[in-house]
């Protein structure tokens, strides 16, 4: 079976499976008893196909008008607005342009229009907005302004009801054949037998459908609820906009025409807008477009399109166009409709529904050949096999719906949706748990990882940044208390704090604003809010120094330089450029130094040894470190040039705190203890990176602390020798990190998990098998190129969503071992019996209600098992693991085996044995079967809960689920035998009986926990 799967299922991949593999394995499924509801949760592939064609047209769409645009700007001087008239009610509500108009402006490139209306202040001052103050928050203007140019909402698909899930139930082809034969049996039973006495049989098999149609809807119904309330977690994005003057973080569905929203580097672009001012915009659309090539977003090409992603730079937008006026809005239905790709387990998993529906189909046929020779021999020695009487019909019928019925029980249609039950399960509890699954596999991957790759910042930290220390003036000082930075502030000349301020404010990603309550607040990244916190603790004011100053130029921080910068034009005339960065590179930039005194000198080695000594030993306290440097442009710059990467002058060093987050430690020995490698990557010094490794018991004795450069440096010999040792790698490329992660795949075969916040961390978190965002910290392009969002970017969280992997693997195969063991019997123990005896001693109805136990009800019992600590005790299983193990093996056919036995010992020897005798004694004895089987089913489930521990019950009443269906199972198999007789061909059974039916049923227990003994 192993190898049937590994053929023809094992192109599906985790991630980025291509078209070819997802529609291969659809060629290799037969016998689907409902494709509705067994390809509910399966991509789309020809809305993919209309989702891509939009994308060529729309390219070509924006090819077009750009060229036209650039043919009109020739001619744009001297045109006046004469053809555009605005609406009366857009004119009314206090607006110059309405919706449309704005659209075809931005949507169309047109350059030639904007330029009519005024350019982008222009269009501003029309949508009554302030291009410095945003709009009024009165809430009459904001409904007005809805009503004019709509919400920035996008078009979703109709929630299904619960009765579009029973609609679908119904579709399934064995129960529609159950269900004609359900109606022949009626109108023959009526005819021959009479009304209410013949209408039995035929109203019994109708009941028994709509059961298992109405508990199958119910179980997809609440399914869906779950994928809806992810579905809307998935879709929270706040961005920072500007309304009646203040800075505020707000949902990208809240905006409006009008806004001014504040992009920056990994942001997506949450509507259709105008460049109002920024700096080194660089736009990828190829999210839109489909066209790799990024684009430059400046005064000269300011338009900004919905879904579009800030691959560099940041600046100021003027929203236009919202919602589905917006081509994203219009690609975004579509794109919805193709749906997520199938998981692995799930393809595999309706490999085995395929083989074992064949075998199920094979003996069906044979069971009903069978059953009707027996009945024509029968017919013939009795010298009646010419004349047919409503009896033998309504036998032939009952012989027909059997063999039906073997085919429900035989393919296992739940398999595949056992996968999806337990994911929609693991992802909601997950939720809870501070981590947001974007991509169904990764539940199941995230059980196999073998190394995670971590972030050090804000995922082993916590991200709370504060200036502890510093070195200005070559003069080492504490900054950890309150009146700290006001003593360092009276000791520097006045010239350096100034240079120092001026660096500090200017120099940076991050801004302190007013807020609503009138107090300071800063935005920014937990280090910019950390070095604008040490600024103000000086004595400056951030509007001040940045208004006393122009920017010429900004080069925003980039991973790959570990650097940023600026270049000012000063007040009182000439040009400086500041930068700051990694200390170490920073500091090899600089040739001059300020001294104690203030003054500038040469950077001679004895000072360049105290700075270095300086940087170590605030790195060996486990504090970042950056180092702050100026240059005076005496021969000019223009805004075309790079900032200059040399001649700079050091103003000083400062060393943050991030304290280890709690309980990182115990989390980080816990992966270790269940096989799994957490390895340290940062763009952090390497002494910084091995102090906090060895606080949060990462770095060992025999493990490799390495730099990035170092790394990039060897050889693939040597590298084969290093990798499985690496344990901290320090200033870190993301090409660093993506390498690193691409060799512990190929070479090593190690399923990988890695952490990224940045946008340069999207190449890694693509190619990783579990790609980990972090929420707070994280981009939108990172969260969007990840498997899975942490929400409180917490390591702790990491290990969590390991244990709800590994508990999805788990009870998966739990249940695939469940299954395929009442799949076994039912089908070894009719065939035998039709062979043996002429006659199945279990009915389509009864069969019905076994199928019902084994399907929707076992899944819903051992899929929704929490996860227990007892996962994380064991190695995982990695990529080449089979998924039904040997294990598996020797319970199902140890099981299936001692079942077999109970039920053929019933059957041959059941009347001697328990003295059932009289004219109901056949009815006696396979109500008596059916009882046994059930219970026999009902103590595996129990014993299912563990595959190789012998002592099942423990924590069974932290799963209510479970205890809950046993219960309703036990309760309504009590209801079928005494009180459901004549629709269940049961009848009621003594109490001796039932104790017998129940003893059997629990000696599978102990069979079970003897068999776990057995080495495989």
């Amino acid at each position: 079976m192993e190898n049937y799967l590994k053929e023809n299922f094992e192109e599906v991949k985790p991630k980025h499976s291509s078209d070819e593999a997802l529609k291969n394995w659809r060629k290799f499924v037969g016998l689907v008893k409902n494709p509705k509801r067994r390809f509910r949760h399966t991509a789309n592939l020809p809305k993919r196909d209309e989702a891509a064609a939009l994308r060529r047209t729309y390219k070509e769409k924006l090819r077009v008008a750009l060229l036209v645009s650039k043919a009109a700007s020739q001619f744009i001087s001297g045109v006046q607005l004469s053809d555009y008239t605005v609406p009366r009610d857009v004119k009314a509500a206090g607006f110059e342009i309405c919706g449309d108009e704005l659209g075809s402006i931005v949507e169309g490139h047109d350059l030639k229009k904007l330029k009519l209306h005024g350019g982008a202040n222009g269009i501003a001052a029309k949508l009554a907005t302030s291009a410095t103050n945003g709009i009024s928050i009165e809430a009459e203007a904001l409904n007005q302004r809805q009503e004019i140019y709509g919400i920035n909402k996008f078009q979703e698909s109709v929630a299904r009801g619960f009765w579009v899930f029973v609609w679908e139930s119904l579709h399934d082809m064995t129960l529609m054949i159950l269900g004609v034969c359900a109606f022949v049996s009626l109108i023959v039973g009526v005819v021959t037998e009479g009304w209410p006495h013949g209408a039995n049989d035929g109203l019994g098999i109708v009941a028994s459908i709509l059961l298992v149609v109405f508990v199958t809807a119910t179980s997809d119904y609440r399914q869906s609820l779950q994928f809806k309330d992810l579905d809307k977690e998935k879709k929270k994005i706040s961005m920072q906009v500007t309304r009646n003057g203040y800075r505020q973080k707000m949902s990208i569905y809240e905006l409006l025409p009008g806004d001014i929203v504040h992009l920056s580097i990994g942001d997506q672009v949450p509507a259709d807008g105008l460049f109002l001012s920024g700096f080194s915009v660089v736009i990828d659309e190829s999210s839109l477009t489909g066209e790799s090539e990024p684009v430059m977003v400046n005064a000269e090409n300011p338009f900004l399109l919905s879904g579009t992603k800030v691959q560099d730079g940041s600046c100021k937008m003027l929203v236009t166009t919202v919602g589905m006026r917006t081509q994203w809005g219009k690609l975004l239905a579509t794109l919805t409709e193709g749906g997520d790709d199938e998981t692995p387990l799930q393809v595999k998993l309706n490999g085995v529904a395929t083989i074992i529906g064949k075998i199920g189909l094979f003996f069906a046929v044979v069971t009903f050949s069978v059953l009707v020779q027996k009945m024509f021999s029968h017919k013939y020695y009795a010298g009646s096999h010419l004349s047919w009487s409503g009896d033998d019909a309504l036998e032939l019928l009952e012989y027909f719906a059997i063999a039906v019925t073997i085919v429900v029980v035989a393919v296992p249609e739940g398999l595949p949706l056992a996968v999806t039950l337990s994911l929609a399960f693991a992802m909601k509890k997950m939720m809870n748990d501070k981590a947001l699954v974007r991509n169904l596999a990764a539940c199941e991957t995230m059980g196999s990882a073998t190394t995670i790759c971590s972030d050090k910042t804000g995922t082993l930290t916590t991200n709370r940044m504060t200036v502890v220390k510093s070195c200005i003036c070559m003069n080492s000082k504490e900054c950890s208390q309150p009146g700290d930075a006001a003593s360092l502030c009276s000791e520097l000349p006045d010239s350096v704090v100034t240079i120092l301020q001026q660096s500090i404010f200017n120099n940076t990603g991050g801004e302190v604003v007013m807020n609503k309550d009138g107090k300071l607040e800063i935005l920014g990244t937990p280090t910019e809010t950390a070095i604008l916190e040490f600024g103000l603790s000086l004595g400056g004011d951030f509007q001040v120094v940045r208004d006393s100053c122009k920017l010429v130029k900004v080069e925003p921080f980039n991973s790959t330089k570990k650097r940023m910068g600026v270049v000012l034009e000063l007040p009182e005339g000439g040009l400086r450029a500041h930068c700051k960065g990694a200390s170490e590179i920073i500091l090899a930039a600089c040739d001059k130094v300020i001294n104690s005194s203030g003054e500038v000198v040469p950077l001679d080695k004895v000072s360049l040894d105290h700075l270095k000594d300086t940087i170590d030993q605030f790195a060996n306290e486990a504090l970042r470190t950056l180092c702050l440097a100026y240059v005076e442009l005496e021969n000019g710059f223009s805004a075309s040039n790079s900032i200059p990467s040399s001649g700079y002058t050091c103003i000083g060093i400062v060393g943050i705190k991030d304290p280890v987050r709690p309980g990182v430690k115990e989390s980080v020995a816990l992966c270790r203890s269940a096989g799994v490698t957490v390895r340290m990557v940062t763009g952090d010094n390497i002494n910084t990176a091995k102090a906090i490794a060895r606080e949060c018991g990462i770095l060992t004795d025999d493990g490799i602390a390495i730099e990035g450069p170092v790394f990039r440096e060897k050889s693939m010999e040597e590298l084969l020798e290093l990798i499985p040792k690496i344990q901290v790698m320090a200033r870190s490329s993301p090409l660093d990190k993506h390498t690193l992660v691409k060799h512990l795949r190929t070479t090593f075969n190690e399923v990988v998990a890695v952490t990224g916040d940045g946008t340069n961390d999207a190449p890694a978190l693509h190619e990783a098998d579990i790609g980990l965002a972090m929420g707070i910290a994280g981009t939108e392009v990172a969260k969007e190129s990840a498997d899975v969002i942490i929400l409180d970017d917490n390591f702790s969280t990491i290990v969590t969503v390991a244990k709800w992997g590994r508990s999805v693997y788990v009870n998966i195969q739990k249940f695939v071992q469940f299954q395929l063991t009442v799949n076994v019997v039912a089908l070894v123990v009719n065939f035998t019996s039709a062979c043996l005896t002429g006659s199945a001693p279990l009915t389509a109805v009864q069969l019905l209600w076994v199928n019902m136990i084994m399907d929707t009800l076992g899944a819903l019992a051992l899929a929704t098992e929490p996860p227990n600590d007892e996962l994380m005790k064991r190695a995982p299983v990695g990529r080449g693991g089979n998924f039904i193990t040997n294990v598996m093996w020797r319970n199902i056919l140890g099981q299936s085996l001692y079942q077999f036995l109970v039920i053929w010992l019933l059957q041959s020897m059941g009347k001697t044995l328990f003295s059932i005798e009289g004219p109901d004694s056949d009815l006696v004895l396979n109500t008596l079967i059916f009882n046994t089987f059930v219970f026999c089913q009902l103590f595996n489930e129990v014993s299912s809960r563990e595959m190789e521990k012998v002592n099942v019950l423990e924590g069974i009443f932290d799963n209510y689920v479970f205890v809950v269906v046993v219960g309703v199972t036990f309760f309504f198999q009590i209801i079928i035998v005494e009180y459901l007789g004549t629709f269940a061909n049961t009848t009621p059974l003594t109490l001796v009986q039932w104790a017998i039916s129940i003893v059997f049923g629990f000696l599978g227990m102990p069979i079970a926990a003897l068999l776990k003994q057995i080495p495989v």
